[in-house]
């Protein structure tokens, strides 16, 4: 193959690679608009669920939950990624907690991030769930 060929073959695949998602708008006041709400818990998996106006930013954001069974000691953490719309005009976050013991009270606070670790500047207040 021809090497001015190739090397422009190889220029336009890292480009194409290289392409990121519009990046979307910021709401005026960003803010959790639903929960957080636990719509699963206990067995294997424990779900929290929220809902905050669009962060903007980055595209990938994170959901992350601090919990624990002392409410004044929050120091388990769990996040999940997800990929921001920029033609929506919020986010649905989403974090999966594994292998909780059953019949145990948690509190919990949720935020969010984008993935250069920046704030969204939301945080929830304490809440609480119980295992099955």
């Amino acid at each position: 193959m021809n090497k001015a060929l190739l090397s422009s073959i190889m220029i336009l695949s890292c480009s194409l690679l290289a392409q990121e998602s519009p990046i979307t708008p910021r709401a005026a006041r960003v803010q959790i608009s639903e929960g957080p709400e636990v719509p699963l818990a206990g067995g294997y998996l424990t779900v929290i669920r929220w809902t905050v106006n669009n962060p903007a930013g980055l595209p990938v954001h994170y959901g992350i939950v601090h919990y624990g069974t002392d409410r004044k000691n929050l120091s388990q953490t769990a996040k999940n990624p997800i990929r921001l719309n920029p033609y929506h005009s919020s986010s649905v976050f989403r974090v999966n907690l594994y292998y909780l013991p059953p019949k145990t009270t948690y509190y919990y606070t949720v935020e969010s991030q984008d993935s250069s670790g920046k704030s969204d500047g939301v945080t929830s207040p304490i809440k609480t769930f119980t295992t099955r």
